[in-house]
């Protein structure tokens, strides 16, 4: 199954409901990605507000 992003959140999912904002709009054309694995101690994921950890897109269209 071909990943998508959430467009509100920016994170990587398979399924049809975004786990963070539980939103159903998604996009196919993404570039880049970040893996957040510890939120709390990642300065780069304060920065751009992530408080979950996952896999996101850096730039979505």
């Amino acid at each position: 199954m071909k990943k998508k992003v959430c467009k509100k959140c920016k994170i990587v999912v398979a399924k049809d409901e975004c786990p963070i904002c539980k939103g159903r709009q998604f996009t196919d054309n993404w570039q880049g990605r970040l893996i957040v694995i510890d939120p709390e101690k990642s300065d780069i994921a304060k920065k751009i507000d992530i408080k979950v950890k996952g896999e996101y897109a850096i730039k979505i269209r």
